[in-house]
């Protein structure tokens, strides 16, 4: 019996032992992974601010527990906050004491960026805004007699000779289409007593003859009007060609070699100034810059100046071709209408084939024609 309870004090006593080496095992688990533990946790103080404490006390014991060789001296482990997408990051660097220097974030910005299209629109509304205020300065300064201008005085001349031209042609114009109105209403009016007079040839047997002489006499007279009448708008439709298309597309070439005369000595202005102006690091980029644009205008001054003048050579031989024939033609229609040789009124229409249309008549299908 005594042997019993002397096993049984025994186990007893070993029991509280064995409990007593457990916990001091854990307690040694727990002291080697208490940095781990350290550096999971974030203390915060009282402020809301982070601690930054503990985070040395973990850099203090990490350099402890690992080899000489690793030289944390020249090392800095620095920890960031959860949306840090670089978390881990070892910095290489020599350690100086409490500061740390943090990686700074921020927009990558791509060196091939495709440029954004309001900027560009903004650029060319920045280099039209200065173009228009050089060509506005250039044409004040001309006006006020300040400032001199290019001129090529063979080229003025046939531009003043064109627009002068262009205003008679105008005329003619004109007062051909006021002819053709009151022709119109002339062969209108003929052609109404022509019925009158046949419808009281009809009704007054003592006047019979004498109506109907008139009522022929009138109805002939419609006719060659008619004829003349086509003439006459033939003619003022190859005249209003030329004048409102052939002439008016040379003159919309006329006003762009102006602009470009007046872009031109804008910039042979720029850069006369900056020529007398001094030279030096910071002139001279502006008078190349200058000299670059001032090239650039040159050529297209010419360019404009020489399509002028092609322009105006070319209009010249067909002003005088179209005039020509419908000068003839006018002259023949109007000369056979009133000497009363109907037959040369046709003729001189089918000499220009001229085809007159019948009252009454639809035109010709593409298919007859």
């Amino acid at each position: 019996m005594s042997d019993c309870s002397n096993d049984t004090t025994t186990r007893g006593a070993s029991k509280p032992a064995t409990e007593e080496v457990k916990s001091n095992s854990e307690e040694s688990i727990m002291a080697q992974e208490s940095p781990k533990n350290s550096a999971a946790e974030i203390p915060v103080t009282s402020n809301g601010e982070v601690d930054d404490s503990h985070e040395h006390g973990f850099n203090r014991d990490l350099k402890r527990s690992l080899p000489a060789g690793l030289g944390l001296s020249e090392t800095q482990i620095t920890s960031h906050g959860f949306d840090n997408t670089k978390e881990g990051v070892i910095e290489a660097g020599a350690f100086q004491g409490g500061q740390r220097t943090q990686m700074k974030s921020g927009p990558v910005i791509l060196a091939d960026e495709i440029k954004n299209p309001a900027m560009e629109k903004l650029e060319l509304v920045r280099k039209w805004s200065l173009n228009t205020y050089k060509c506005t300065r250039q044409i004040i300064s001309e006006k006020l007699g300040r400032g001199s201008r290019t001129v090529d005085l063979e080229l003025e001349a046939q531009i003043d000779i064109l627009r002068d031209n262009k205003k008679k042609y105008e005329n003619i114009l004109r007062l051909a289409q006021t002819l053709s109105t009151q022709l119109f209403q002339m062969v209108h009016t003929q052609r109404q007593l022509g019925d009158a007079f046949a419808d009281l040839s009809l009704k007054s047997l003592e006047l019979h003859e004498e109506f109907g002489y008139n009522a022929d006499t009138q109805k002939l007279l419609a006719k060659n009007g008619e004829t003349l009448l086509g003439a006459i708008n033939f003619f003022i439709a190859s005249v209003n060609t030329l004048v409102n298309k052939t002439i008016e597309d040379t003159l919309m070439t006329v006003k762009q070699y102006e602009s470009a005369r007046i872009e031109y000595d804008a910039y042979r202005t720029d850069l006369e100034e900056l020529n007398l102006g001094p030279r030096d690091a910071n002139t001279l980029p502006k008078i190349e810059q200058s000299q670059h644009l001032f090239q650039t205008h040159k050529e297209k001054y010419d360019k404009m100046r020489n399509d002028v003048s092609v322009k105006l050579k070319f209009l010249e031989e067909n002003k005088v071709k179209v005039l020509h024939n419908q000068l003839v033609l006018f002259h023949n229609a109007i000369a056979a209408y009133f000497a009363g040789n109907q037959k040369q009124l046709e003729q001189t229409l089918k000499q220009f084939h001229i085809k007159l249309k019948t009252p009454g008549v639809d035109a010709p299908s593409w298919l007859e024609e």
